[in-house]
């Protein structure tokens, strides 16, 4: 482990993701640093309440201060988010789900600490993203994320395309997220457009009751019943032949 730094640590805590117990993928090393810590860098604060209580922090929201990260932070309201450190102040960077930063707000956060020499702290948590890689049978060695494609057409056809051509060539698989209720469309657009030998994985509701996790080929997808993804949190991952 790095040298304790005399000013505060950064430290990025993962949140839950799906509706499993807390202690089925949150290690107690990150709640007993929760509990050590009065500041966090939240996306809501209602929510970030909730998370902090579900994840095991036991201390009085009294005594905790909430800076809230959203579109309409400025660099300069986040430059005075980490001035707690040079008070020797830890401060958490949480996430809404899954890991900070990854699908997530947070990076400008990080390096902004990297820029002032605060120690960065990366705590072990669940990732859809992740889960959706190592679960999906496809090259976890090389592999590209996308986030959202292009909402309208022919952008998000042509996209798809693209991410189905640089598959095939350089054997990566490409892993994309949409907005919930955009699902069932983004599914039928790749089932369509995608070559019958390209390989199409589907991660939905991971860590949930009803998690659905299913890799075949698009030729095999397209005589199957399509699945109900409809406002469901999923993860998709394609690998060209």
């Amino acid at each position: 482990m790095s040298t304790p730094n005399p000013c505060g640590r950064l430290y990025l805590i993962p949140s839950m993701i799906g509706n499993c117990p807390a202690n089925y993928c949150i290690p107690p090393y990150n709640i007993q640093i929760v509990n050590r810590l009065s500041h966090f860098i939240v996306e809501e604060t209602s929510s970030a309440y909730r998370t902090l209580r579900h994840i095991g922090f036991n201390g009085s929201f009294d005594n905790v201060t909430l800076y809230q990260l959203n579109e309409h932070s400025r660099p300069e309201d986040i430059t005075e988010y980490l001035e707690c450190t040079k008070d020797g102040h830890d401060i958490g960077l949480l996430s809404e789900a899954g890991l900070p930063c990854l699908a997530d707000p947070g990076a400008y956060v990080v390096r902004l600490a990297h820029s002032k020499d605060i120690q960065v702290i990366p705590l072990t948590g669940p990732s859809s993203i992740v889960s959706a890689i190592i679960s999906s049978g496809m090259n976890g060695q090389c592999f590209a994320f996308h986030g959202y494609l292009p909402i309208k057409s022919p952008q998000k056809e042509n996209k798809i395309k693209s991410c189905e051509k640089y598959s095939a060539e350089f054997h990566q698989t490409q892993v994309f997220i949409e907005a919930p209720y955009r699902n069932n469309q983004l599914f039928n657009t790749l089932v369509s457009i995608c070559l019958p030998t390209t390989l199409l994985s589907i991660a939905c509701n991971v860590n949930s009751d009803d998690e659905y996790i299913a890799m075949k080929s698009i030729s095999e997808w397209r005589k199957s019943n399509a699945p109900d993804l409809h406002k469901k949190p999923t993860v998709f991952c394609l690998l060209a032949n």
